[in-house]
């Protein structure tokens, strides 16, 4: 048997999924782990390393067990994890303290002053990045630390990303001269890029603030794609997980990466990771500026094509607060929606209640909802929250295709979709493109995929998708509501760039109102 270890580090858990090249998904081990939040602080959120290695010896246990597999059979394992997610080490690489958790938005101040500073110097890594470089990404969280921690600088060797981190822990590297770095993790969240040499200049990593002064230097390690050989187990972690030395580990990814492998993209499809926010991934064959998108990197999902995401900052998140308000949950609100129609609701929702990821990259909007009557439910602003994300995700696609980006399939990948039929049609009609939803279970397997390609056992991604992935469930643009959805469309176009820029010209909307209560009263003669 040929069987590997896929293993995926979330944001409360890590799964280790054992997969057999005949029989696919033999067995599956789940740990959990703390995120430390501040009460005082609601930007805080760290974890630690040490947790987190410890769920993921308990969860391999926990697999091997459960598929009564001995730990000599596996061939491989594979990491991906949260991102930009970062930790600092010393000596060794040892932490020096917790993760910078991908949802940790301390650095806020500092993400300003990189934005400011690449602008004024015309660096050309920031329009790659949509323009704006975010607290949630790495160099914002690292300035952040070392001005909070003086004590600890003279200590500092290097940071790395948390799938980076695994991988060097489980290979047993102890040098930042031989860490293999995730071209993913570091093209997407610190504007690393083959193009301008790598990262950026360290003259403009020291305009920033003086304390970036060598830490060009301190990033070294061989840059590399996923389909490479990062390094083999050690013994110490072989012994720990039951498993045995020497076997191949692949460099890491972030996780929305790979789950869009496990999804079965190929050229021309975008999918959309779909849970409390959505992570949009795409491949291209040409590198080409995409404005407002957050990151264009060659090799970060298919190496040998250019890997593109964007997102929207809250999706799940949304339905779940539309729920709580009204006392209830997002399951009951959703029981009768497969019965609304395009328009039916007279309501349309801007998605901005975490803000504009893309393409606006502007986190200080808020939710917007208009059409609002006496007689408006929570039913009915939770189905056009999912209209409105659904319009939100045609923005993005339509500036990835403006890119360059071929967009001929959607596939709805992550937790929500399998469960929302709702949710997939409306994004069928809505964009008008058939949208696949996976049929099985995709967690851990775009790990087991690269892990497989460690192993030898597959002579391609491909081939590997080909054997492994799930088939998909299709859902059909319905014609009549396609139709009226690029009515509303036309609407929400105009109102996301109309108010969601600053310094956009005055725009005439007064039209908006009268046209939804129109649409909503044919709706509804026609029901």
């Amino acid at each position: 048997m040929g069987i590997v270890a896929g293993v995926d580090f979330g944001t409360l858990s890590v799964r280790v999924s054992l997969f057999d090249k005949e029989e696919g998904r033999l067995a599956s081990g789940v740990a959990e782990y703390p995120l430390d939040r501040a009460v005082h602080d609601p930007n805080f959120a760290t974890q630690s390393h040490a947790a987190q290695m410890n769920a993921l010896e308990r969860a391999m246990r926990k697999a091997l067990d459960a598929g009564e597999v001995s730990g000599d059979a596996v061939k491989a394992l594979a990491i991906d994890t949260t991102g930009s997610s970062v930790i600092p080490v010393g000596e060794d690489l040892q932490p020096l303290d917790d993760y910078y958790l991908w949802c940790d938005h301390r650095a806020w101040r500092e993400a300003q002053e990189i934005t400011t500073a690449a602008h004024a110097q015309g660096l050309e890594a920031i329009d790659w990045c949509g323009g704006t470089y975010s607290s949630e990404w790495g160099f914002s969280k690292l300035l952040h630390w070392l001005r909070n921690n003086p004590e600890k600088r003279e200590r500092f060797a290097t940071v790395l990303e948390n799938c980076d981190m695994v991988v060097a822990m489980l290979c047993g590297f102890t040098s930042v001269a031989d860490l293999p770095r995730s071209v993913c993790a570091m093209g997407h969240k610190w504007m690393w890029n083959a193009r301008w040499g790598g990262l950026p200049s360290a003259e403009f990593l020291r305009s920033v603030d003086p304390l970036l002064e060598g830490i060009r230097e301190k990033l070294g390690g061989c840059y590399q794609t996923s389909d490479r050989i990062a390094g083999y187990l050690s013994v110490p972690w072989a012994e720990r997980l039951g498993l045995r030395a020497g076997i191949p580990i692949p460099v890491g990814a972030l996780d929305a990466h790979w789950d869009a492998i496990a999804a079965n993209i190929r050229l021309g499809d975008v999918v959309n990771v779909i849970g409390t926010s959505t992570c949009i991934i795409g491949v291209s064959e040409q590198q080409t500026l995409v404005p407002g998108v957050c990151g264009v990197v060659p090799g970060s999902v298919l190496p040998g094509f250019v890997g593109i995401e964007a997102g929207l900052s809250a999706v799940g998140d949304i339905f779940d607060s539309i729920a709580s308000r009204a006392d209830s949950d997002v399951l009951t609100l959703m029981q009768g929606l497969d019965s609304y129609r395009a328009g039916q609701t007279g309501l349309l929702r801007m998605s901005w209640d975490n803000g504009d990821r893309t393409v606006l990259v502007n986190p200080n909007l808020g939710g917007v909802t208009f059409g609002w009557t006496l007689m408006s439910t929570a039913k009915d602003e939770l189905f056009a929250a999912i209209e409105g994300t659904a319009f939100h995700t045609r923005i993005i696609l339509e500036r990835m295709e403006e890119g360059g980006t071929p967009v001929k399939r959607i596939i709805n990948g992550g937790g929500i979709p399998r469960k929302n039929d709702v949710l997939n049609q409306v994004y069928a009609n809505v964009l008008n493109k058939p949208v696949l939803v996976p049929s099985g279970d995709v967690t851990s397997l775009g790990s087991a995929i690269f892990a497989f390609i460690a192993s030898g056992d597959y002579a391609s991604i491909e081939d590997a998708q080909d054997a492994l992935c799930p088939p998909h469930k299709l859902f059909l643009p319905d014609e009549r509501e396609a139709s009226l959805y690029d009515k509303l469309y036309s609407l929400y176009r105009e109102l996301y760039f109309s108010l969601g820029t600053q310094d956009a010209p005055a725009a005439c909307i007064g039209h908006v109102l009268p046209t939804l209560r129109k649409m909503a009263s044919e709706v509804s003669e026609l029901k």
